[in-house]
């Protein structure tokens, strides 16, 4: 471990579905690092400001009562090595969603994608796709509404051409999947990128490049203040939206 890398001491176990809250400790100095969710009700914070203010710099985080052993254990001298489980995978946050998983497409051309490859040399454009089949057969099974909403630019690219034409996978394994032209979009408060929302509580945005392709990593958010909005515009997009069957090219 470098000497400038945090110790990490523990995460909540019940909260899998973000990896957190978790707790940390300073190698160097022995000071403490808390990682949880930011408080944002005003009648709280107005309280704890009574007893010293809050500085532009500074947060309040919420970490639940059953983290208090990990607590203890950083305050006791934790020195052992312990490794979290690292940010969540889109298989991981799918696989604990209760009830509800949503996506939003919003680019004309993503990459890389073999079988977009393949339908421009003149193949059937088809890959094999059994993972995520089985991801969202499973999710479904368990009561999970998966729907996946696009917004398009008209006329449309020949990289929606080609992903209207494999579509037909995602909705045999579940999905529902609207297509939105993006001129009706119009007056939808829209996001600055991509996104899942998983049970109307956890967002992860995604992002991709200037040269289309997919940038590692989540930016994730669960403030419902947030949260709210994003639902909001999701509802909007999926109203105005045109089903699957229904939009032809």
């Amino acid at each position: 471990m470098s000497r400038f890398e945090p110790a990490f001491v523990g995460q909540d176990p019940e909260s899998s579905d973000e990896h957190c809250p978790a707790v940390f400790i300073d190698p160097n100095t022995g000071d403490f690092l808390f990682q949880g969710r930011i408080i944002t009700n005003p009648t709280i914070l107005e309280m704890i400001a009574k007893h010293g203010a809050i500085a532009s710099d500074e947060a309040v985080v919420w970490l639940p009562a059953r983290m208090r052993q990990l607590i203890l254990d950083a305050l006791n001298g934790f020195e052992g090595t312990r490794q979290g489980h690292g940010s969540p995978t889109l298989a991981e946050m799918l696989a604990t969603a209760k009830r509800s998983a949503v996506h939003l497409e919003m680019r004309d051309l993503y990459g890389p994608e073999p079988g977009y490859d393949d339908w421009l040399a003149g193949g059937d454009g088809r890959t094999d796709r059994s993972r995520w089949i089985g991801l969202v057969s499973d999710a479904v099974n368990r009561g999970v509404k998966m729907r996946r909403a696009r917004i398009v630019s008209e006329p449309v690219s020949d990289y929606i051409r080609w992903e209207h034409m494999v579509t037909d996978v995602n909705v045999k394994a579940g999905e529902e999947v609207r297509w939105l032209p993006r001129k009706k979009a119009s007056g939808i408060m829209l996001p600055h990128s991509d996104f899942w929302m998983f049970d109307q509580s956890l967002v992860a945005f995604n992002f991709n490049g200037g040269d289309s392709n997919h940038v590692p990593g989540y930016e994730y958010v669960s403030d419902p203040r947030y949260v709210t909005q994003i639902v909001g515009a999701f509802e909007m997009v999926w109203e105005r939206a045109i089903p699957h069957e229904e939009f032809h090219l």
